[in-house]
């Protein structure tokens, strides 16, 4: 068991999400950053989309009821286990017992620890991801929580002793296509997003990033009849400031979608934190 002694500001259990279901109203959700769970998850020698636990802004402890081995990745924070400092990118060993701390980031916003075995909490429609928006999957971590852990039987090898990562920028570009409903907008609408920086408000989660900054201006009045969405989509509601969906984003929406973040971009947007600047490129 992993008991959790102090969770930060939000601490979730999150996989690769509950794909293929969108039809039938029920969210994706999984890793924000999927692409650091799969990373800590690969060093400790589990399968890419076994569960581990999300961080927002680090802050978390966490005692361990048996040895094993931990990763933590993504937003890069100080890691201590039984207060000796330890790196991040790396498998870590931790004694039965011993406490795992995961400070507050330098830069970034999530991080992720993965546990050789995976975080075996149940399955909820095939998923251990909590969904924030449609409440499915496990509670958000509250200390007093265990959280059990997998079998490490016929698990491959730990083979790698760190993994390079490139850093953070503090000014992130994210790459967009357009549409598919850029036609709602004036012809300079998509210029101006891609033209200018934009700042992210703090009324951001693991739904959507709110951003301040120059509003988008229509060119069709009313409203568009709901249709999918996909993570990364840039709406655009009536004030005309951009909400880049995120992981636990709704299956449909009613306002238009002036881009779409390219995938590999999705995990950059997953990383930006309030008050940051970004920009975008077509």
């Amino acid at each position: 068991m992993i008991e959790v002694m102090r969770p930060g500001p939000l601490a979730t259990v999150q996989d690769l999400g509950r794909p293929g279901r969108a039809h039938l109203g029920v969210p994706r959700s999984g890793a924000a950053d999927a692409r650091a769970l799969r990373l800590a998850n690969r060093l400790v020698g589990n399968p890419e989309g076994a569960a581990g636990v999300e961080l927002t802004f680090g802050g978390a402890a966490l005692r361990f009821h048996r040895h094993a081995w931990i990763a933590v990745t993504g937003a890069p924070a100080p890691l201590r286990i039984d207060g000796r400092a330890h790196g991040t990118n790396a498998p870590c060993f931790v004694a039965d017992g011993a406490v795992v701390e995961v400070g507050a980031p330098s830069v970034g916003l999530r991080s992720y620890l993965a546990v050789r075995g995976g975080v075996a909490v149940d399955r909820v429609l095939g998923s251990r991801s909590t969904d924030l928006l449609s409440g499915l999957g496990p509670a958000v971590l509250s200390p007093g929580d265990r959280l059990p852990i997998g079998s490490a039987k016929d698990l491959a090898d730990i083979g790698v002793d760190i993994a390079a990562t490139r850093s953070m920028p503090e000014t992130p570009l994210l790459r967009v296509l357009p549409g598919p409903r850029d036609d709602w907008f004036t012809d300079d609408a998509l210029a101006t997003l891609t033209s200018t920086f934009y700042e992210v408000s703090s009324d951001s989660n693991r739904v959507g990033i709110r951003l301040d900054g120059p509003a988008l201006v229509r060119v069709r009045d009313g409203e568009l009849a709901s249709e999918g969405m996909a993570t990364g989509s840039v709406q655009v509601p009536p004030s005309g400031l951009p909400i880049i969906f995120l992981a636990d984003h709704p299956t449909t929406g009613g306002y238009p979608v002036i881009a779409t973040l390219a995938s590999a971009a999705v995990p950059d947007a997953a990383q930006l934190r309030p008050g940051q600047r970004v920009r975008f490129r077509l």
